[in-house]
């Protein structure tokens, strides 16, 4: 039977819009543990990690705010990442923003970085990033210094050393195995370290013209290529604005209803998922809870919920 264990990171730091902080409640509202357990899995909820209160912190360096407090937050959560796997449980992180994935990723590298050295495999992980936003930012090319649009480039070794490093050494990913999904909206000086970057990206006009189907099959192939697997993180800004309006940062032109549950689905009949975080839930800004109601479908999808 799978064991799944739920970490809350309702960290809002990363971004300016208030609310993310509350995305792991709303998951939990929407019936993510019970929904969870319908398919027959143990669930576990650790809770949530303990994060700073932006009234109590000090911004630090404009072109990377918060630097500092993301951090440590970063290595406490990749800590639990790598324990959650190392008890044998599957990880659901719950954002948050996006600036989370640092120490997701790093965790979940972490843990197969140890487990090849002593079984002596040398299997990385790979990457599958969802996401209307590149996150490819670093404090030099940001026009905002909001780490929310910074952790994929952090994941693959651009950036602020306090999150490129956060497991002790750098990239957490390969770019040869990092896949960038629905990406729509990128900004002028981002572009340069995506390109650069060499990691494989998928923006919505590839969708469009290629068919969702196709570009699937070809992330999960770049993500597993002699990989031991590979983590997902989900920003639900993917989705459309008119069926996830409760987001951190809404771009019109993203996935479908349909369109979004065929990611999870294909991602699930890979059988290479190592974890998957959810991010980016503002219920703040959200319409009856919406956005984590589907949120919840979504990881249902991911972990093999079948239509028939």
């Amino acid at each position: 039977m799978r064991k799944i264990r739920i970490i809350g990171v309702p960290l809002d730091l990363g971004q300016e819009r208030r609310g993310v902080d509350m995305g792991p409640s709303a998951l939990r509202v929407a019936g993510l543990n019970d929904r969870i357990r319908e398919l027959g899995c143990v669930v576990e909820d650790a809770g949530n990690l303990h994060v700073p209160i932006r009234e109590m912190q000090g911004v630090g360096n404009h072109r990377a705010k918060y630097l500092k407090e993301i951090a440590a937050v970063s290595q406490q959560h990749a800590a639990w990442v790598r324990r959650t796997l190392r008890q044998g449980f599957f990880p659901i992180v719950l954002g948050g923003d996006h600036s989370i994935a640092a120490g997701t990723v790093a965790g979940v590298a972490s843990y197969y970085r140890r487990k090849r050295k002593f079984i002596g495999k040398n299997k990385p992980i790979g990457l599958i990033w969802v996401d209307a936003h590149a996150d490819m930012n670093t404090p030099e090319t940001s026009p905002s210094g909001n780490i929310h649009g910074m952790p994929l480039a952090c994941c693959l070794g651009y950036g602020p050393k306090e999150l490129t490093h956060i497991a002790g050494f750098s990239p957490s990913v390969s770019p040869r195995n990092a896949v960038l999904v629905g990406v729509r909206d990128i900004d002028r000086r981002e572009k340069g370290v995506v390109n650069e970057s060499g990691l494989t990206v998928y923006t919505m006009r590839h969708i469009d013209e290629r068919g969702l189907r196709t570009v699937m099959q070809e992330a999960i192939a770049i993500a597993d290529r002699d990989t031991a697997g590979f983590a997902v993180t989900l920003d639900m800004d993917f989705v459309d604005p008119s069926e996830a309006p409760g987001v951190g940062t809404p771009v019109r032109g993203g996935a479908t209803y349909r369109e979004a549950h065929l990611v999870m689905e294909m991602i699930a009949d890979s059988k290479r998922m190592l974890s998957l975080e959810i991010v980016e839930i503002n219920p703040v800004i959200d319409v009856s809870n919406r956005t984590a109601a589907l949120a919840v479908e979504l990881a249902c999808s991911a972990l093999g919920k079948k239509i028939l």
